[in-house]
């Protein structure tokens, strides 16, 4: 039973992990299982960097510490969901991105809410926070401007490193690893790997997965420990310049796909198409989504 409630509860990090705007980690979170989880991606780093350094009596004793019953249903729940929702929304990519877009849209919108709710209140002022989050979302949105098209046929080394950032996010609540990809115009790219099963592009990123845990996920934790609010701040900041790329029209999200191979035109400012009703309307609910999972994780506490 354990281990079936492992999975299940994978299978719904994972399904949340592959649209962004709602975070595995909020979704670790409202499940009761996220002190758990960064304890056996703790071990894992540490089982991995015993590994490199060759001290095999180490890694032998760590590996035997894992917690094997919950990591490995809890993985397997996660990639279930990734696999079978991607073609999914790959589909929605090509047919309906503005819709898909007007989705997004209401989800970060949400997430922004959550992520400022979480802040703890330190002695990290009010301004100072509003302050950090202002700037990094300028600068966002001035990058973005720069990525106008999802990346095509990227290089290997590409989906190396969106996989050592990317994964930082997923196990963060508040903030979405697809959401990093979307941002760094490699998420119509990952899904369509997955979807096709490209074996070696999903090793690579799964490599850059694992190198980003062990590295970084060390490095957040001192920053969140030290400077918690000043972090939420910032990632706060890189989503609200994201709204550059997340406006629907005229073809949905640029960096999200190209609508029948055609290179997406047009700005940030464009004017809504006659289908705006329903990007509305979606967008409204992927608000309301975000929102639910908040009020469900402040009652179950």
């Amino acid at each position: 039973m354990q281990i079936l409630t492992s999975a299940v509860k994978g299978f719904l990090m994972g399904a949340a992990d592959i649209v962004p705007g709602v975070s595995g980690g909020t979704i670790a979170l409202v499940l009761g299982i996220y002190e758990r989880l960064l304890k056996f991606v703790s071990d894992c780093a540490k089982v991995l960097e015993s590994g490199l350094k060759f001290d095999i009596a180490e890694f032998k004793k760590r590996i035997a510490g894992l917690d094997f019953a919950f990591g490995i249903p809890l993985a397997l729940g996660v990639v279930t969901a990734v696999v079978s929702l991607a073609a999914l929304i790959e589909g929605y990519m090509e047919t309906q991105p503005e819709r898909l877009a007007g989705f997004f849209f209401g989800l970060v919108v949400g997430s922004i809410y959550l992520a400022w709710r979480m802040f703890k209140q330190t002695e990290v002022s009010i301004a100072a926070k509003a302050g950090v989050a202002g700037v990094v979302g300028v600068v966002a949105f001035g990058v973005l401007g720069f990525q106008p098209a999802p990346a095509e046929d990227p290089a290997l080394w590409i989906y190396l490193i969106s996989g050592m950032i990317s994964i930082c996010a997923m196990i963060l609540p508040g903030i979405s690893g697809s959401f990093v990809l979307l941002m760094l115009g490699m998420y119509a790219a990952v899904l369509g790997a997955i979807h096709d099963r490209d074996l070696a592009v999903i090793a690579v990123f799964g490599l850059g997965a694992i190198i980003g845990l062990a590295v970084f996920s060390r490095i957040l934790k001192k920053l969140l420990d030290a400077h918690h609010d000043l972090v939420l701040a910032a990632m706060v900041g890189l989503m609200i310049g994201s709204f550059r790329v997340l406006w629907p029209f005229p073809y949905g999200v640029g960096v999200i796909s190209d609508v029948a191979g055609e290179s997406v035109s047009g700005t940030a400012l464009d004017a809504p198409t006659e289908d705006w009703p329903m990007v509305l309307v979606l967008g409204v609910v992927g608000l309301v989504l975000v929102l639910s999972v908040s009020f469900i994780a402040d009652r179950t506490k």
